[in-house]
């Protein structure tokens, strides 16, 4: 129609490579041990940016998953029918091993090369990558157990996708869930109702309970908690008994979520399921606390994929769209907020992929076990957090392009607040930092690890690694100092403390420390004007509340030049 000609609008961002496209990603692989893993990731970043692969992203979340209860003949069926993009999807996660890399891989680094695939993957479509890390986060506590880890972990690293609902025996590739929350409790899991009943003087159970939140129903067994003669214990329940009988898991409804629409949430019936004791019993949480701690990296790499991916599009839109004369990314007040947003997502990107680091390093080196003890906690609470902001305000570079379904930014905006909550909202993970700093023990090593940012407790660690890019900025320098003296407040004065007076506080601990440790890693490893910018925004206070507000001196153009659409 003629009234209908179409000008001045952008162009979908597609058939650009996610991971050669990424500076900062490609720069902390390699610095971080990973480079061997540049083929795969350049390999997956060119699918995942596609027009086929961000088409399965649309197709997955626009078609819901849909739950059987019953066939037609009215016996339980309990099975959950996914669109075929989303097979799609957990194919591709599932061959590039995000589902198993550190367990399979030997070599240094492989926490970080799965970091960077799986950043990649959320960047194009987070929701099935649910399923994928809680199999991987699964074997973190069932290698706990040498007699279960050799019968189920064969097909739990498998690179084969296998959706069939069949006994594992006869599939090819399985997948792992969760079940702890419920629906008195929520995240005081030592509520739980759940019960367990033992069977003879075996390792078998029965359990009977109800599950408020069981993501992904449709996987093979679930690691979960119930309570048992002992108090709270940890459990192994297949989908189907050794007998090769359906086993008592009932999928009463799958949830309405504001997000993470492909993937099925549910609400679980156990009646006399079977399963298998993990860890001893009344040591539940002692033992899934493992996976919980993957499970929280994994909601830091998502989250900062995420923001990418948000940053990107509004840096790609500003660059197609005129306004006012000119290109949205000509404009001064535009080019701020960009930058803004850039900063925000690069920084991200670091805290990850050192956090990951951590991860490959702790095995073999007390101090990076302790910071990857505390910093998994700070990580997950602000980029999360940060992460929601942000992905709102790249949202508004789009205007009302940006709020159409037609846009991936409605569906990243409605995916982040996802990973603030999962695996623990943000009073939680504040409480477990406290936690990780022995704030009610207040051991002296602690207090000295503080003091001298030596040691290997999560405080002497946190401290050390904030050091690192101290004497490079003046205001990083007199920025850390100060969280040294929190921190201080937290370990060496413990006993001066009450709880009520911690927990206070806990928060703006948690943002000072988050705050620090990512100045000291865009200090050293940013570029020059992404840590001017940082410094003076985040560090030095010069901004104002919302993005956007960056000082005039910072060099916006320095920042979005390093922006790219291809590689």
């Amino acid at each position: 129609m003629g009234t209908h000609e179409v000008t001045n609008q952008v162009a979908p961002l597609v058939g650009h490579n996610l991971y050669s496209c990424d500076r900062t990603l490609v720069e902390a692989v390699r610095r971080e041990g990973a480079g061997w893993a540049e083929a795969e990731l350049e390999r997956l970043g060119g699918v995942l940016g596609g027009e086929e692969a961000q088409r399965w992203g649309f197709d997955a979340n626009e078609n819901e998953p849909v739950l059987h209860t019953h066939d037609a003949a009215g016996n339980r069926r309990d099975e959950v029918v996914f669109h075929p993009s989303w097979h799609q999807l957990m194919r591709t996660s599932v061959e590039a091993r995000i589902h198993s890399l550190p367990w399979v891989e030997g070599r240094a680094g492989a926490y970080v090369a799965r970091a960077g695939l799986l950043m990649l993957t959320a960047e194009n479509e987070a929701g099935h990558c649910c399923p994928i890390s809680m199999t991987f986060s699964s074997l973190a506590t069932l290698r706990t157990d040498a007699d279960l880890a050799r019968e189920w972990e064969p097909r739990i690293v498998a690179a084969n996708y296998d959706p069939r609902f069949r006994p594992a025996s006869e599939k090819s590739g399985i997948l792992v869930g969760m079940g702890m929350t419920e629906k008195q409790g929520g995240s005081d899991v030592r509520a739980n109702t759940t019960r367990a009943e033992r069977m003879g003087n075996s390792r078998e159970y029965l359990i009977t309970g109800h599950k408020w939140f069981c993501s992904a129903p449709m996987c093979d067994a679930f690691l979960i908690l119930a309570q048992s003669s002992k108090g709270l214990s940890c459990f192994f329940l297949p989908r189907w008994t050794p007998a090769g009988e359906r086993n008592g898991f009932f999928i009463q409804r799958l949830k309405r979520k504001m997000g993470n629409r492909s993937n099925a949430s549910s609400e679980v019936e156990f009646a006399d399921a079977w399963a298998q004791l993990v860890g001893g019993e009344g040591r539940g949480v002692q033992t899934i606390i493992e996976m919980v701690n993957h499970t929280r990296l994994d909601c830091v790499i998502a989250s900062a994929g995420l923001m990418r991916q948000a940053a990107v599009q509004a840096v790609h839109y500003a660059r197609g769209r005129r306004a006012f004369g000119k290109r949205l990314i000509e404009q001064p007040l535009m080019q701020n907020v960009l930058a803004d947003l850039i900063v925000e997502s690069e920084a991200a990107t670091l805290l990850m992929a050192r956090l990951a680091k951590a991860f490959d390093s702790r095995a073999s080196d007390a101090r990076e076990r302790g910071f990857a003890r505390i910093v998994a906690a700070i990580a997950k609470y602000w980029i999360c957090k940060r992460g929601c902001m942000q992905i709102g305000e790249a949202l508004e570079c789009l205007g009302g392009n940006g709020y159409v379904e037609e846009s991936i930014l409605p569906r990243l905006y409605r995916e982040a607040p996802l990973y603030s909550i999962w695996e623990g909202s943000g009073n939680v993970i504040c409480l477990d930092i406290l936690r990780a700093l022995g704030k009610k023990q207040g051991h002296r090593r602690d207090a000295e690890s503080a003091e001298n940012g030596g040691g290997t407790s999560p405080a002497g660690a946190l401290i050390a690694e904030m050091r690192l890019g101290a004497e490079a900025d003046p205001r990083l320098k007199a920025f850390v100092s100060d969280a040294e003296a929190m921190l201080a407040k937290y370990v060496r004065r413990s006993g001066e403390m009450d709880g009520a007076e911690a927990e206070r506080g806990a928060r703006r601990l948690a943002e000072k420390l988050a705050l620090a440790l990512q100045a000291s890693l865009v200090v050293r490893f940013g570029s020059p004007a992404v840590a001017d910018a940082f410094c003076a925004s985040r560090i030095a206070g010069n901004s104002g509340y919302t993005f956007g507000t960056l000082p005039g001196e910072v060099a916006t153009a320095g920042i979005l030049d390093g922006v790219t659409s291809s590689g």
